[in-house]
């Protein structure tokens, strides 16, 4: 019953945050943008502070309270609308209007869009991660197996084939799709969180897990064998 409960209000704060993220960045940026230009005309009036009376340290915790209640209860309500019928209707409407807005609907779809990629479940998308030699020989970068190329093209050619997603960076909704045989790609012992990490960041934040090894390229003479981060690769070996 408890885990069942705290399951719910995961879902439901996930959900929340992948409409009020967006949203709320979206407002933000408008918010900005307006304010820089009629800054000189117009000024914002300071609210009424009912509670200017108190002392100044249980003013300071009532406001802290509030603030940190606040923005929680709106999340959870707001992912439990986006998790049942008539919420979701009333959300879809919402989000046709913003994204009709010039500026503001673009930046919208792309903060949902990296939103949904980082906060949900990929597992069931990407099978593994993968080193491929991607643009050109050489350089290599990383990609995720969605799974083997169907039979209509695969029966084309003699090697087994893989689908491989190449994702962009600092977003990875955006990639390209590649068709490479199973023979070239490096498998990672990376999990796909992993893999996001370093993508999202550019390289800057790494992860600790896994051997770390580095994949060689097909003319040298360590291809396959094992390189560890840090390390020069030794030498390729006399043929």
């Amino acid at each position: 019953m408890l885990r069942k409960l705290k399951e719910d209000l995961k879902n439901d704060f996930l959900a929340g945050l992948l409409v009020v993220i967006p949203l709320a960045t979206t407002i933000w940026l408008s918010y900005v943008i307006a304010t820089w230009a009629i800054d000189l005309l117009t000024r914002i009036p300071k609210q009424l502070n009912p509670l200017d009376n108190l002392h100044p340290v249980l003013l300071n915790l009532i406001n802290f309270c509030i603030g940190l209640t606040v923005p929680l209860a709106f999340i959870l309500s707001i992912g439990l609308m986006a998790r049942n019928i008539v919420g979701q209707w009333l959300l879809h409407l919402g989000e046709r209007i913003v994204q009709g807005i010039p500026l503001a609907g673009a930046v919208y779809k792309t903060v949902k869009q990296i939103l949904e990629t980082i906060l949900q479940d990929t597992e069931n998308k990407f099978r593994r991660v993968v080193l491929v030699e991607y643009p050109r020989k050489g350089i290599w970068s990383i990609g995720f197996v969605t799974g083997k190329v169907s039979d209509a093209i695969g029966k084309n050619f003699e090697k087994p084939l893989l689908s491989v997603f190449i994702p962009t960076t600092p977003n990875p909704t955006t990639g390209w799709y590649a068709i490479v045989p199973e023979e070239e790609v490096t498998t990672l012992d990376m999990s796909i969180e992993d893999a996001f990490k370093i993508l999202l960041s550019g390289g800057i934040v790494t992860p600790n897990s896994g051997n770390g090894n580095y994949p060689s390229t097909s003319n040298n003479g360590y291809r396959g064998k094992p390189l560890l981060i840090g390390k020069n690769p030794p030498p390729p070996t006399a043929r």
